[in-house]
């Protein structure tokens, strides 16, 4: 499906804030199996969130060059450091000081997975006294669990391979993360269970990395008119479809 929205005109000093080599650069997240959820044959990323981006570029009358990160931590801190035009990244307060994000696009629930006998029955009980979190540093729902989580300890890993064996091998009390990774997660893990209900949704969205100057707000209100096109017209949701995601869902 192509997108057939309309974000409004493309001046040429928003054309060059975007892409200002004259191609635009997009940065991807690929340990987000929900966006990112195949590869092509030479190892491209493909999904909703190459989707979205080869749209805007599109729209743009410019070629899109796929820049991958291996984490959203990784994403995000390459902001400053001119590496993306555009960052396809959940919306997050700590983020938005350097990224300017538009609304989301996406959502994905956030919650928990606890061991065999545990007693724990909802998300509310896993913030207390004695109760150890195993979670991926620098996702977007790790970070909305550093703002929030007020009594129990966050047990912080790299990537989420490395979180799971943490909670698995440590017996710590709850695993946070996506649902739909959770699942898999807990085929691995007899007896654990995820709660039911969710902790927060990671807000998908499309960012820039803030500069100085009035092309920011001048960029995000044209990709922000970008995301509501793309939902309106139901570009979103049939990419959704096209790529078979489950747990991915319209903003």
């Amino acid at each position: 499906m192509r997108f057939d929205g309309d974000p409004g005109l493309v001046s040429d000093a928003l054309r060059e804030r975007l892409a200002p080599r004259g191609v635009l650069r997009a940065g991807i997240n690929l340990s987000n199996f929900l966006l990112v959820s195949a590869r092509a044959a030479d190892g491209a990323p493909v999904g909703v969130s190459p989707d979205m981006a080869g749209a805007i570029a599109e729209r743009l009358g410019v070629p899109l060059k796929l820049v991958p990160y291996a984490s959203p931590a990784l994403l995000a801190d390459a902001a400053q450091r001119d590496e993306w035009d555009i960052g396809l990244i959940g919306a997050e307060p700590q983020r938005a000081q350097t990224i300017a994000f538009t609304a989301p696009y996406a959502q994905i629930e956030a919650t928990y997975l606890v061991p065999a006998g545990s007693p724990l029955t909802s998300v509310e009980a896993v913030d207390a006294s004695g109760i150890r979190i195993a979670v991926t540093g620098g996702t977007a729902y790790g970070l909305w669990l550093d703002r929030n989580i007020r009594r129990a300890e966050i047990v912080r890993t790299a990537t989420m391979d490395e979180t799971f064996a943490d909670f698995r091998d440590r017996g710590l009390e709850a695993l946070a993360g996506l649902r739909m990774r959770l699942l898999d997660d807990a085929k691995r893990l007899p007896g654990s269970r995820l709660l039911d209900g969710r902790f927060m949704a990671v807000q998908q969205a499309i960012g820039v990395p803030r500069r100085p100057d009035g092309l920011t707000d001048e960029a995000v209100g044209w990709l922000g008119r970008f995301v509501a096109a793309a939902m309106a017209s139901g570009f979103v949701a049939e990419r959704i479809r096209h790529h078979g995601v489950n747990g991915l869902s319209v903003a």
